[in-house]
């Protein structure tokens, strides 16, 4: 049960709605988002919904069955918008394009990526500046230095930032240059992280676990929003599977589930779904036809030459081929 509470409620008013929870063997826990507050009650005792819903101090009452509560479409039917401001939106109708290489390498690719993403309209580049590498040797990232060249050369064209962290004490000073936090596949059961991240006053896309189920990922979402952080996006990005034709078996599925399951924006990953560059453009249109509210894309200048991912990184010439195709995909759906 979602028990929406007054911001205005007084002492006398809680005390009593504390009370009558007690009284039906309910236990309760305080949530205190950018936007509400809550109490999230669990119990089995069957009771008048309207004993609760009518006391004073409660803005609205739902009841949820599903193991994660807020997140669930059950007691908000009205789809979630993330607004980075700008007139930059994600989900509710709005969609979102995010393009840029796998790793922030250098000053140049950079600013070549910039000037590729201004030129295409994109308004959000994707890009790591900490690497989490299946092997120790591989590169692993600029840290905070690559995220401040990041930064000023997105500023200077109003394009947002997206990129990853993988531990808490990385957040804090990673704050300031990012406008949406990225949880990669390998994190997502790092519950610190996901605790973290629920306290601070940023977007947070959380990518499906390499083996991750939809619950599994909903799940998630629910530790980021129970800490206090509403704006929260999905992100399939493929399952591991026992097929080893390509990298990942991208889920399709998954897109109209989530979005059934719950209000939270659903972004489709196709680079790492599939892994393999030729299809990319494929999956891509695929997604959108699913029904994500936004692509993920890796690009490249020269994918050939990226220190990680270029196997599954589009030239800039094929990103502007699909972007092209994208723009008239999205208008068409429009119709529909």
């Amino acid at each position: 049960m979602i028990i929406q509470i007054e911001k205005n409620i007084s002492d006398k008013q809680y005390k009593n709605l504390i009370e009558k929870l007690d009284s039906i063997n309910y236990k309760y826990t305080n949530v205190s988002t950018q936007f509400q507050d809550y109490l999230i009650a669990i119990g089995k005792q069957d009771f008048d919904i309207r004993s609760i819903g009518s006391m004073e101090g409660v803005k609205d009452l739902h009841r949820v069955s599903d193991n994660y509560k807020l997140v669930s479409r059950k007691w908000k039917v009205q789809e979630t918008i993330i607004d980075l401001g700008d007139n930059v939106k994600i989900g509710g109708g709005h969609f979102a394009l995010m393009a840029g290489p796998c790793s922030i390498e250098g000053e140049e690719q950079i600013e070549d990526t910039v000037e590729h993403l201004h030129k295409n309209n994109i308004k959000i580049m994707r890009g790591g500046v900490y690497k989490p590498r299946s092997s120790p040797y591989s590169f692993r990232g600029l840290g905070l230095d690559g995220l401040k060249l990041f930064y000023n050369a997105c500023k200077t064209k109003g394009i947002k930032i997206i990129t990853e962290v993988m531990q808490v004490s990385q957040i804090d000073n990673m704050l300031d240059y990012v406008d949406i936090f990225q949880v990669g596949a390998r994190n997502a059961q790092n519950f610190n992280l996901l605790d973290a991240l629920g306290k601070i006053d940023k977007p947070v896309l959380l990518k499906r676990g390499i083996s991750g189920t939809i619950d599994e990922l909903l799940q998630a979402a629910e530790y980021v929003f129970s800490s206090g952080n509403e704006k929260i996006l999905l992100c399939e990005r493929g399952i591991r599977s026992f097929e080893k034709s390509y990298r990942n078996t991208l889920d399709l599925n998954a897109v109209p589930v989530l979005k059934d399951k719950s209000h939270l924006p659903v972004i489709v990953d196709p680079s790492h779904g599939i892994g393999v560059r030729k299809h990319v453009e494929k999956m891509a249109l695929a997604g959108i036809m699913a029904g994500a509210d936004g692509l993920i894309i890796e690009v490249h200048s020269s994918p050939e030459k990226a220190f990680s991912d270029g196997q599954q990184t589009l030239s800039f010439t094929e990103a502007d081929s699909l972007y092209r195709k994208i723009n008239k995909l999205v208008e068409l759906k429009k119709s529909f």
